[in-house]
Formats: structure tokens, sequence, C-alpha cells
């Protein structure tokens, strides 16, 4: 039964990712690319700067604050698993098609977090919250397609994107001798769930803050380690480009089988290691105080960069750098575990395995923070005390099933709910995209002039009387 129903996601994930999403992805951040003069490489620096910006009020969501949300749910178990799949199961041309969703659709993911700015909602205490389901409603008018929206995304994360993270951190474990098959996914499943459990209802802040902490210092650890290994192997790295590139460009390959193919796995681990697009960071984007919309497009822009051209291309060099090549019989960690031990030795696989559970714990806990949102847009409120307790016993028991799933079924799953997200978000940024790229020509104007730009609604043409801000 369970092999019938996947068998038919997998049939669903063939068309939706070509041709439909690979036209939708491609097309409409090429759009929003020349459209705004390939923001992506001009203002660039401009990306950095204003994310050290501090909001006016202190105790509001900084810049930085809201890219550190948006970054730990994207740099996650598929920056170093989901490589890992598109690698073994796409070949080496996995790794550039992949740079290209990166930086196509950095443009894609600058507009739908401008667009969450210009949308978002006053709380009762001041702040502020939005995202996808909120400019649908306010911009397109259709209450009800946010709502699909949300329910796609709720289950995309609470569900497909958790049930992947525990997987991917459980086949690390797999190195290790002690690993039973029929056992160990359980146990860390479950370990996973409890640690998960006693964090969302309330008692773990010291724990989240450790790790929010570590996160990011254990991400410049892989980067060096990786850049140690990729100098360590230098003489092989013209091989590994060159390897690359044929491969990516081997049309006769990829349109000979595209469901397995080099660009097809580039597409679908870039998606989902980096969700360009498909409209969950606008939701950590909306939080943000600034004085002007497109400093947090600029700063989501920043955050796909970081986590594929840094951190993913990281774990591809650090992978093919090593001499391994990669094979459908190592898909998973255990392909990078084998890449590190060759450069770290006996520590190349608690290495990996232990970036692997930093990476996963912050992964679903921002993911967790998308759905709180998502739940409150469909309630039309804050849910009940006793609703939310029920949720996060079932996005619990989701983690710990999730580690003892099938890599094939887990993948699909996330596939098919990723994809719907972004059948939604895509063609609503292409409809509103031109409200962000008229804010952009504000902002740039204003820069010109000297000035720390500051965004009116009216300015742009915008009826601010249906706005809570830039009024």
């Amino acid at each position: 039964m369970l092999k019938a129903i996947f068998d038919v996601i997998g049939k669903i994930n063939d068309v939706l990712y070509y041709p439909i999403l690979i036209i939708l992805l491609l097309g409409i951040g090429l759009y929003f690319t020349i459209r705004s003069g390939f923001l992506q490489g001009r203002l660039f620096k401009d990306a950095i700067r204003v994310v050290v910006e501090k909001p006016a009020d202190k105790n509001s969501v900084s810049s930085f604050q809201a890219l550190m949300v948006s970054t730990a749910s994207r740099v996650g178990t598929g920056n170093i698993v989901g490589v890992s799949s598109a690698l073994c199961l796409g070949g080496y041309g996995a790794i550039f098609w992949m740079w290209i969703v990166a930086i196509i659709g950095g443009a894609s993911a600058f507009v739908e977090s401008t667009l969450a700015q210009i949308y978002k909602r006053r709380d009762p205490d001041g702040g502020s919250y939005g995202g996808p389901s909120y400019y649908i409603e306010s911009a397109l008018h259709s209450r009800a397609l946010g709502i699909v929206f949300a329910i796609s995304l709720i289950l995309t994360y609470a569900v497909g994107f958790n049930m992947l993270a525990a997987f991917n951190l459980q086949t690390s474990f797999s190195a290790y001798g002690f690993y039973n098959k029929a056992l160990t996914p359980w146990i860390i499943g479950g370990v996973l769930a409890l640690i998960t459990a006693y964090c969302i209802f309330g008692g773990g802040k010291r724990i989240i803050q450790f790790t929010s902490a570590l996160v990011p210092i254990m991400g410049i650890i892989f980067v060096v380690v990786s850049l140690v290994m990729i100098v360590t192997n230098i003489g092989y790295i013209p091989t590994v480009f060159g390897r690359i590139f044929s491969d990516a460009f081997n049309f006769k390959a990829i349109f000979g089988g595209i469901a397995g193919s080099s660009l097809m796995y580039g597409i679908k681990r870039g998606l989902y290691s980096n969700e360009a697009g498909i409209g969950s960071a606008p939701n950590a984007a909306a939080a943000a105080s600034v004085s002007h919309p497109v400093k947090q497009g600029l700063v989501q822009m920043l955050s796909v960069f970081i986590d594929t051209l840094l951190i993913c291309s990281a774990t591809a060099f650090m992978c093919l750098s090593s001499g391994i090549e990669p094979a459908e019989a190592l898909d998973g960690a255990p392909y990078v575990q084998q890449a590190v031990s060759t450069f770290l030795g006996n520590f190349g696989a608690p290495f990996i395995t232990f970036s692997l559970a930093l990476f996963a714990f912050t992964t679903l806990i921002g993911n967790l923070f998308y759905v709180d949102n998502n739940l409150a847009y469909i309630a039309g409120k804050k849910p009940s005390k006793t609703f939310m307790t029920v949720y996060r016993i079932l996005a619990v028991v989701v983690i710990f099933l999730g580690a003892a799933q099938k890599a094939k079924y887990a993948w699909a799953l996330s596939d098919l709910l990723m994809g719907v997200m972004a059948l939604i978000n895509l063609p609503s940024i292409l409809i509103l995209g031109k409200h962000a790229i008229a804010a952009l020509h504000d902002y740039e104007a204003q820069r010109k002039e000297g000035k720390n730009p500051v965004f009116l609604a009216k300015n742009i043409g915008l009826d601010d009387s249906k706005l809570d801000f830039w009024k």
C-alpha cells in the first residue's frame, strides 16, 4: 500500500519538477534578475551592510536576527546530506545546477521577502509578522489561496522537512559498529523528538540559545575544514571542475533520463537547501524591524548565498576533492563521512554526525517557527493553548516517525510538498513583483542622495490605508 502511494507521488513529482517548476523557478528568477539589473551582484555590498544595522527599537527583531531564523531553517541537513544525495544520485553536474538555482533564486528571494515586509501586519506588542499568506490575501485579495498556501507550508515543514531532518541525522549513525538498522533509527528519532518537545513546550530556551549560538561557529568550522581539505587536494580540483561542467552540460544524458539527471537533482536539492522562491523565509523576514523593505529583501538574498554558494559548495568540494567517487550505495551521510575520513581519519564520521545533529535541531526549531506563524494565519488569531499542545505533540511524533522512514519515501514526500509551496508562491510574486521592484528603485534613489532609505508606501503608488506599516 505504502509503495503504491509513493509510486504515485514519484510520478507527480516527475511532472511537477519537469517541466512545470523548471520553467517557473528559472523563468521567474531570470525575469527578476533582469528587472532588478542583476541586484545579486550589484547590491551585494549593500546586503552585507544592512545585515548589521540595528533597529530603532532595541526590543524589535533586527535584520540580523531575522537572517539567523531563516538561515537556521535553510542551513540544515540539506547542506550536507542534500548535497551528498544530489552528487550520489545525480552526478557531478548536480552541484552546478544547485549554483544556478541559488544565483537566479537570489532575485526571487529578494522579491518575496521585500513583499513580506511591505504587507506585514502589526502585532499587539508593536512588532510585526507576515509572509506569503498575508501578501496573497492583502494584494491578491484571496484569503482562500492564502489558506491553501499556509496549509501547504505547514505540511511541508511540520511533516515533510521535519521527517527528513530526523531521517538525515540518523543515517549518519550507520557509520558506527553499534548501528542496528531495525533499532537505531527509532532510538535516534526518539532522542531528537524528546529534545525538540522539551524546547517547543517552553522548557528549552537555553538549549535553543546554545545551539543557535553554536551553529554559526559550527558552520565556520565546517567551511574551514572543507577549505583545508580542498587545499590539501588542490591538484585534483581542476579535474573536479572539469567533471562538474562536463556533466552539467551533458544534455544527451540529461534528456535521456530527466528524472534522474544532474539537472533534476541539482534543482530539487538546491531548492530544498536554499528554499529560494518557495515562500518560507518571508515568514522570518516580515518580523524584522527595518526602515525600508528592500533592506530585508537584500538580507534574505544574502541568506540564499550563504546557504548554497558557501556551505553547499564547501560540502561538495570537500567530498569531490577527497578522491572518493559518489555512488548510489553511499547516498546520504555515508558519502560525506567517508570523504571527510580521508582527511580527519577516525574523527571524520563523528565530525559529520555532530554537525548534522546541530543543523538538524536548529532546522526543526526554525521550521516550527514558520508553522506557528501560518497556524495563526489560518485561525485569524493566535490558536488556543489546547490546540497548540495537540499540534506540538503531533509535530514531535512526526519527528520520531521520520527517523525510521526509507530514504526515497522521505525525499519524495518532501519534494512533493515543497513543490506545491513553490507552485503557489512563485506565480504570486510574479504578479506582485512590480511593487518590490518599485521599492528597489525608491531605495536606490535615496541611497544615491546619501540618505538612509526610509520607505513610504505612497511613494510607489500603494494605498497605505490598507497597510499596517509604511504610512
